[in-house]
């Protein structure tokens, strides 16, 4: 996606988008396994420090929850620099954990999808369709087969 072209207006446009940036199954699977991951630490994290790090992780969401709405007109880089940012103060731990998740998505894309990451464009759209893809793969849904043949609609439609 060239950064000349018109943004995606809504998280509904861009579902379709993501999800066709992820066809072939061993991306998806990778990116599975790097939000396992991701999610592993962050209740590891939440176990061994839950006040501080519960507090950071809620700072971090409803930080990201408020410019979620304006990714449609600008990229969210900073804010979601800031909410990694917030975790880490949070639970130094935590860091491990993201460099463990874009290791495992970006490892799917480079190698086995060739295409760019739509986080580099789109990065808390990209962060909330990953946790949408990964949790259409914990109800058995779009391991195997052309994800964008059985995507469906995004969350909210």
């Amino acid at each position: 996606m060239s950064t000349d072209s018109p943004r995606i207006p809504s998280f509904a446009a861009f579902w379709p988008y993501y999800i066709g940036e992820h066809r072939h199954p061993v991306c998806r699977r990778l990116h599975f396994v790097g939000t396992t991951l991701f999610g592993g630490i962050v209740f590891g994290c939440l176990t061994s420090r839950p006040l501080w790090f519960g507090g950071a992780l809620i700072a971090a969401l409803a930080l990201g929850a408020v410019a979620f709405r304006m990714e449609g007109k600008r990229s969210g880089t900073l804010v979601l620099i800031s909410m990694i940012g917030l975790l880490v103060v949070g639970h130094p731990a935590i860091l491990g954990g993201v460099v463990a998740a874009y290791a495992f998505a970006w490892i799917g894309h480079f190698k086995v999808e060739h295409n760019r990451p739509a986080t580099f464009t789109y990065p808390l759209w990209s962060l909330a369709g990953d946790f949408r893809m990964w949790g259409e793969m914990v109800r058995g849904r779009l391991w195997s087969g052309d994800a964008s043949e059985i995507a469906g609609p995004a969350l909210g439609d």
